[in-house]
């Protein structure tokens, strides 16, 4: 899942943004859990961009209303 910046979030219809974030809140979980588990993630820095590009679909959808 690529990681998108608020220009490429900013772009893209209400549609793609709310597909979009339930793959990410999936994957989001689905890492979490990895770690949870006590084994270790591909990319540890993959958690972190995850959750900061869920907020920016999230700041970009409260902006559309």
């Amino acid at each position: 899942m690529a990681i998108f910046r608020a220009r490429e979030v900013a772009q893209q219809s209400d549609v793609e943004l709310e597909e979009q974030l339930s793959k990410m809140q999936l994957e989001l979980i689905q890492d979490k859990g990895k770690v949870s588990a006590g084994g270790a993630t591909e990319n540890p820095g993959r958690i972190r961009e995850l959750r900061r590009t869920i907020a920016r679909i999230k700041t970009e959808q409260r902006k559309r209303r």
